[in-house]
């Protein structure tokens, strides 16, 4: 008796198309993400709290002050 030990080109055709359907899925559970920013900027943040009203003008500038003269200290 003769054991069939191949595969038919069907299930070849088929395991081809599950491994492409799921490195298309890892890519983008993964690769999908890089369209948004990691981090968001420390100015974004600050001027977003004084929008929603959770810093005064005073405290505002006196941070953004703090905050760009740390930049430029960077640069």
């Amino acid at each position: 008796m003769m054991a069939d030990w191949g595969m038919s080109l069907w299930g070849w055709i088929w395991m081809g198309a599950w491994i492409v359907t799921l490195l298309a899925l890892v890519w983008l559970l993964v690769g999908g993400t890089r369209d948004r920013p990691l981090r968001e900027d420390a100015l974004d943040i600050l001027r977003a709290r004084f929008a929603r009203g959770e810093l005064s003008q005073e405290e505002y500038e006196r941070a953004r002050t703090v905050l760009l003269e740390t930049e430029r200290g960077r640069t």
